[in-house]
């Protein structure tokens, strides 16, 4: 670890442009020594870049946030998706919404059981630079024959497709004020959301930060999850490059992963081929469920739920 003194001597000889500023809020700015930028452009949605930082490696910055790091990224990739996969006993249907670096459909995928995985993401040219510049992230996921890729607002296709799904993750980037996303972070996407699921189907959510200070978004998501959903679990995860503690809730309308043992998670991997894992076992499973005192009682206040009326922006 670098002296103070020579960490302020690096800073100050060292061009600002050098350095990318990841505005965590409005109170929280984290500096990522940059290597190099691969890319940087803007598509019809939003902004995006690959850059290459000296302690992540390369990451996505879509509208200038940190998406995908790729040093940590499988912390919160598995912590998305296999909590709800090994909570449903046999998912063989999966629905994907968002999840451009296509490293959400790897985990998916590394489940025997499945055999068809719809993910819509809307942004077309963000997910082919994700493919080109980050294919470590995907490895190789939307090649998969299982795998059906459309280019659509997710919140449309579930609307007009009568498919069930086992499985559902909502992996999107954070409600912006005109951005693309903000519409499905609603009650009324939610209720869409539930009536998409087989019986005794489970919905995974990304559901944003859980730091101390920080905890608008993700008790508005709780509180409009339980409007629609029976059964709500908030969990967290650290994720370094996020700056912080970052949060997930499983919803369902009967499933319990916190009936699952540690060695009944570790037999469920261990019986669908989930190999490879690095962050994802049994004991994993039932501490990321154990949120701490303060944010329980967050939780307990809750907040009004965002509606398309009334919808959650974050800045």
């Amino acid at each position: 670890m670098p002296s103070q003194s020579r960490l302020q001597r690096v800073m100050e000889e060292d061009d600002p442009n050098h350095w990318f500023h990841d505005v965590i809020n409005a109170d929280f700015v984290q500096l990522h020594r940059l290597a190099e930028t691969v890319y940087a452009g803007k598509t019809e949605f939003q902004s995006v870049e690959i850059i290459r930082t000296y302690g992540f490696g390369k990451c996505l910055v879509l509208d200038k946030k940190i998406q995908s790091a790729e040093m940590d990224e499988f912390i919160y990739h598995e912590a998305l998706v296999h909590p709800a996969m090994i909570t449903h006993r046999y998912p063989s249907t999966v629905f994907i919404a968002g999840g451009g670096e296509g490293a959400t459909l790897r985990e998916v995928l590394r489940h025997r059981s499945v055999e068809k995985v719809a993910m819509v993401d809307i942004d077309q040219q963000a997910v082919e630079l994700c493919r080109r510049f980050l294919p470590s992230m995907s490895q190789g996921a939307f090649d998969d024959s299982r795998v059906e890729l459309l280019h659509l607002d997710a919140r449309e296709y579930l609307a007009k497709s009568r498919r069930k799904f086992d499985v559902i993750i909502i992996d999107l980037t954070d409600p912006l004020e005109g951005g693309a996303s903000y519409r499905l972070y609603t009650q009324e996407f939610y209720q869409l959301v539930q009536s998409r699921l087989s019986p005794g189907g489970i919905v995974a959510v990304q559901s944003g930060s859980c730091t101390l200070g920080d905890l608008n978004t993700f008790v508005s998501i709780s509180s409009t999850l339980r409007s629609v959903f029976v059964a709500v679990f908030p969990y967290q995860a650290y994720i370094p490059s996020f700056g912080g503690l970052w949060g997930f809730h499983l919803c369902s309308q009967q499933l319990d992963p916190l009936l699952l043992s540690t060695e009944e998670v570790d037999k469920r991997i261990s019986d669908r081929g989930c190999k490879g894992l690095k962050f994802y076992d049994g004991l994993t499973h039932r501490g990321m469920f154990c949120v701490p005192r303060y944010l329980r009682q967050e939780l307990d206040r809750g907040k009004a739920v965002i509606t398309d009326r009334k919808p959650l922006f974050t800045h």
